[in-house]
């Protein structure tokens, strides 16, 4: 979809937007309520004022998801103050983008047959969740990350991994090295 979106400032309005869902893994309204300021690159974070359940918490964001952001910051740079990802051109320029609006935007993209993407898909976290686990990213920042509560759903979320992947992972653990006896009381 990133290809399909264009080089013109929509484009990279939709790419950036893209980054924010999918390798920060906020969800879309997460996203369309951030501000420039709510940005900090050298920190490589991302404070999210009012996620899921009204809880700020703070995501990282790696470099790539950087470089992409790039384009538009400079093009945003140019619209009047307001929201990081605005409307374009119109009368309502440099107001919030809607949540509906975006959507419309996903599904027109996916059409298309050269796009290779879901059209039903609305969420980038659960590839987010699954990247970072086969990373080796700790569960417990996964589920920070992704704003959840109960570790419950972040496992849910890595429910993409499939069965080979488990099986490599799990059959080519080392062995212990202690003796099983170690702790035994005889």
């Amino acid at each position: 979809m990133m290809r399909e979106a264009g080089s013109d400032g929509r484009g990279a309005r939709l790419r950036a937007l893209i980054v924010m869902l999918w390798r920060g893994g906020l969800r879309i309204q997460e996203a369309l309520a951030l501000s420039q300021r709510d940005l900090d690159p050298q920190r490589g974070s991302v404070l999210v004022r009012n996620g899921k359940g009204g809880r700020r918490r703070e995501i990282g964001m790696d470099t790539r998801g950087w470089e992409q952001l790039r384009p538009w910051l400079t093009t945003r740079v140019e619209l009047p103050i307001g929201p990081l990802f605005c409307v374009i051109d119109g009368p309502t320029r440099g107001r919030p983008w809607s949540s509906a609006a975006v959507r419309c935007e996903f599904r027109r993209l996916a059409a298309r047959p050269e796009s290779g993407a879901d059209s039903h898909r609305t969420s980038y976290a659960m590839p987010h969740a699954v990247e970072l686990a086969r990373e080796g990213v700790p569960l417990n920042v996964v589920q920070r990350q992704l704003g959840h509560v109960n570790l419950g759903t972040t496992s849910t979320y890595l429910q993409g991994i499939d069965t080979e992947e488990i099986i490599a992972a799990v059959s080519s653990r080392r062995t212990p090295m202690m003796p099983a006896s170690t702790g035994l009381q005889f």
